[in-house]
């Protein structure tokens, strides 16, 4: 564990929820509803607000989400993950924007469902699914079966309701918290690049795109930088700041829940910065890895999760967003604006002006290829099927069952070359992956998210920051391909890469023409802004909430380690340490999933001060954690771990405490606490 990480507690983290505010300028030009119409008053201004809450669901005995191994268990938490809200009101026009980050692995439309239920039963029509935009960072070490897709749900095998609606309220926590703050406020944008935090992890694919793409990234990266500073009265209070890297800085061999880089930066900078909600939403991430060195991290390393990795990589956002931050300033644009239209993935016939080749083309419902389920290489060391290989087929896998496996002529065109591996838009009792999805267009100021449920390679969201920019008649430095939004549905490549067959064209499920069928809609939709035209909201998406089962049962009533009581503590910490030290107390405890604490924290270091005892930190801190075990041949009692990883210049007199909750035969939960001998630091 690193003791120089970031140390911001939860009691800090709730204490500066509220925040807000945008910049008035120049009236725009688009024509669309609250588009900035010219004419309108800049001197109207906006009304801002930010938001804050903790989204953390399930920390033990239940999958992971992120890498999809059956394996990765949680066995505890390193660290909370957050959502962080923004809404952005013209004054003008009366138009209002929300924009969120969640610090999870994706936003599933399961999730989008609940949160926009959960706000209509407040707000009524105030936000809805044209004016919110819900987006992940793709972080690698959040809580599994959030998914209503069996797809993504089976590797956590079933769906898990508790980390569901911790997600989902967590995020409806924020964006209320986020409305709550409304007041008056400025905006301005910042620019700068980064080029040591993300590497190209499918160069072969990369290569084979047309020069003119590969000269806009001449290190195979997206450097760009793109900071929304948010201040009101004078003071900041929210700060978003979008960069293109993996959420993978953690391996696939850890099995606490926590944060990854990205979740890192905002936490290192609401740690120097209190008050300020600080996101880092990802943009065109799909082939960006920040392994740099394009090796996965070895379990025989020093640590099994490579913690370095996460805090260097989110170190360098930080400093990168800070100097963009410095420099921001007020946009030549008023107003805010947002639409949205829903696609049906499977079947979508597209216009030859959309396809490198000119020639017209279509989609097919989804396909896994053999290269997806052989995952990235560069990213995970644990390769479930090693049969299976990016960009090859070993001819054994043909008896694995469901590959390659008899579908239509025209389907198998449509996904040529690929080897399907399954074909889960044709799965039952519904597809495996949701096909009818959104793509929204949010424009704040003169910046312009072209917002898509998928991960795109940096030359395929290239191409849409293209589309919408000649749509919308602005500069192409103005538009943000804004991944992960508002659903998910694995990977989208360029036609060219997607020969390859690498992880990312095996994980393109709607075919080699899936780009270009988000060209065509994209364009459509830009043009309908533009112009302030009425468009259709599209095929309704599928709606599957009705029959999840969750195939894992849950666990026993609790018991104490026998002879034991609640609290007690079995392993005591030593009486004296040293700054770099790790203090380590175990205690008799009960499942954590009893009661997930969400306002709450597991543990807490105390310090003695003035005669009492006050938290100096909780379980959202960088140095500490809390592991979750049974112990030998028990089925029913539970061992709780705490550690400290003691920071530099730390002195004084400490102690742990363990927070936990057992339930009964009966159902009922009964709270205790656990208390370590006090002991001393010395600097």
């Amino acid at each position: 564990m690193n003791g120089g990480g970031p140390q911001l507690s939860r009691r800090q983290m709730l204490g500066t929820m509220a925040a807000g505010t945008v910049v008035a300028g120049v009236s725009g030009t688009l024509g669309a509803t609250g588009a900035g119409v010219a004419g309108a008053d800049p001197a109207a201004g906006y009304l801002v607000g930010a938001g804050r809450a903790d989204m953390t669901g399930a920390i033990a005995g239940q999958g992971m989400m992120g890498y999809s191994q059956p394996q990765q268990i949680a066995e505890g938490l390193h660290m909370r993950y957050w959502a962080r809200a923004y809404i952005i009101v013209d004054n003008a026009t009366g138009n209002r924007v929300v924009f969120v980050t969640a610090d999870a692995a994706c936003l599933f439309e399961s999730i989008h469902f609940g949160v926009l239920a959960k706000l209509r039963s407040r707000f009524g029509a105030l936000y809805t699914e044209s004016n919110v935009n819900l987006n992940a960072t793709h972080n690698h070490n959040s809580c599994g079966g959030t998914a209503w897709d069996y797809a993504y749900s089976l590797a956590a095998f079933g769906f898990k309701k508790n980390s569901y609606q911790a997600e989902v309220d967590g995020i409806y926590d924020a964006i209320c918290r986020a409305h709550d703050s409304l007041a008056p406020g400025t905006i301005s944008l910042g620019r700068g690049e980064l080029h040591n935090a993300s590497a190209q992890r499918s160069r072969s694919a990369f290569d084979l795109n047309p020069d003119p793409d590969k000269r806009e990234f001449p290190d195979g990266i997206d450097p760009a930088v793109t900071v929304l500073r948010l201040t009101q009265d004078g003071g900041d209070i929210g700060v978003i700041t979008w960069f293109s890297t993996h959420g993978t800085s953690m391996a696939d061999h850890n099995k606490l829940i926590t944060v990854d880089n990205k979740g890192y930066a905002s936490h290192r900078w609401e740690l120097d910065e209190p008050g300020v909600v600080a996101a880092f939403p990802q943009t065109n991430a799909g082939d960006m890895t920040p392994n740099l060195n394009l090796v996965p991290f070895s379990p025989s390393g020093p640590t099994k999760d490579n913690r370095a990795n996460c805090a260097i990589i989110g170190e360098r956002q930080y400093q990168a967003g800070r100097a963009a931050f410095a420099g921001a300033s007020p946009m030549a644009r008023a107003g805010v604006d947002s639409v949205i239209q829903y696609v049906d993935f499977a079947d979508v016939a597209i216009d030859g002006s959309y396809t490198p080749d000119g020639k017209p083309a279509r989609t097919s419902p989804a396909m896994m290829g053999a290269g997806a389920v052989a995952t990235s290489t560069e990213d995970n060391f644990e390769q479930p099927l090693p049969f299976f290989f990016e960009g090859q087929v070993n001819p054994l896998v043909a008896a694995v069952g469901g590959l390659d496996a008899p579908i239509s002529p025209w389907m198998r065109d449509v996904q040529a070359p690929k080897l399907i591996a399954a074909p889960l838009g044709l799965l039952p009792p519904a597809p495996w992956i949701p096909q009818v999805m959104p793509v929204q267009i949010m424009r704040i100021g003169d910046l312009v998210l072209a917002a898509a449920p998928a991960e795109f390679t940096i030359v395929a969201g290239l191409r849409v920051r293209q589309i919408v920019a000649g749509a919308l008649r602005v500069s192409i430095d103005n538009v943000l391909l804004q991944g992960y939004a508002n659903g998910y549905s694995q990977y989208v490549t360029t036609p060219e890469e997607y020969v390859a067959q690498q992880y990312e064209g095996g994980e393109t499920q709607f075919g080699r023409w899936t780009l270009p069928a988000y060209m065509q809609s994209f364009d459509k939709l830009a043009g309908a802004l533009a112009a302030g035209a009425v468009h259709s909201r599209g095929p309704a998406p599928l709606n599957e909430s009705g029959f999840q089962p969750d195939l894992v049962p849950p666990p026993p009533p609790d018991a104490p380690v026998a002879g034991r009581r609640y609290g007690d503590v079995l392993a005591a910490p030593r009486s004296r340490y040293r700054a770099g030290d790790t203090v380590s107390v175990e205690f008799v405890g009960a499942h954590p999933n009893n009661n997930l604490r969400r306002a709450d924290t597991y543990l807490e270091v105390e310090q003695w001060v003035d005669g009492q005892w006050q938290r100096v930190l909780d379980d959202n801190a960088w140095s500490t954690e809390l592991r979750w075990s049974r112990p030998p041949a028990s089925l029913d009692a539970s061992v709780i771990t705490t550690s400290w990883n003691i920071g530099a210049g730390t002195s004084g007199r400490y102690r742990i405490r363990y927070h936990g909750d057992h339930r009964t035969a009966a159902g009922q939960i009964h709270g205790f606490t656990g208390t370590s001998p006090a002991f001393d630091v010395d600097a």
